[in-house]
């Protein structure tokens, strides 16, 4: 699980996603945290063709049936394989409400020492990491405030030579049984598809990114 990161500065979105800055939204936070104002990528509803906006949101998807934005549980990462029937999941899941996270660094704990140690990932190539996530649109039925927001998506990493090192171990659970998690790294060449591929399509590139892929200290 995913609880901290950096975004990346407007400019290399930018210059990655080709979000021009006629599009640029408000301020976002030079670390997140749950719950605070970051920045994702989704297909623009505006249009009929395909295209995409980059927007700011509340790390943390809020769900229709929500009675106030500010949620008692946690939602800022979604297990991959239950998108489908998770209550606060499944509706934007299944309406394809998926969008990209950039992503410059984030934190994991390794736990490897008998102590958490934090861990700190980029991608290997120096570019943003564009993780796989999902968006929703709340009103607040009160004051007809609008809100968006997000979620990172999370996959088993068990057995994962480097991503399986992270997080505290269950004692009750054998090594190969823990359900370790790990984000949802898109490729470029994926990006497109994840944005505006059917359902069944885009849940095919939910997969473990190489080891290879990361960089750390």
């Amino acid at each position: 699980m995913c609880n901290r990161y950096v975004p990346p500065h407007v400019a290399e979105i930018e210059r990655l996603w080709h979000i021009g800055r006629h599009n640029q939204p408000k301020w976002w936070l030079p670390e997140l945290f749950p719950r605070g104002q970051g920045p994702f990528i989704r297909r623009a509803r505006a249009e009929t063709d395909y295209s995409t906006e980059l927007v700011v949101g509340q790390w943390g998807l809020i769900p229709w049936f929500a009675k106030t934005a500010t949620l008692p549980y946690s939602t800022n990462n979604a297990r991959s394989e239950e998108l489908a029937n998770k209550a606060s999941f499944k509706a934007p899941w299944a309406r394809g409400q998926r969008c990209i996270i950039p992503v410059q660094a984030f934190w994991e704990p390794c736990w490897e020492t008998g102590r958490n140690v934090w861990w700190r990932f980029k991608r290997a190539d120096g570019d943003p990491f564009g993780l796989a996530g999902l968006w929703a649109t709340w009103v607040d039925k009160a004051t007809g405030e609008v809100h968006e927001s997000y979620t990172m998506l999370t996959i088993n990493a068990d057995g994962h030579s480097l991503m399986g090192r992270m997080h505290k171990p269950d004692p009750k659970l054998p090594p190969d049984a823990q359900d370790k998690r790990m984000v949802c790294v898109l490729e470029p060449a994926d990006w497109n598809a994840w944005l505006a591929a059917p359902v069944q399509e885009a849940g095919q590139l939910l997969r473990c990114a190489p080891a290879e892929v990361f960089d750390r200290p």
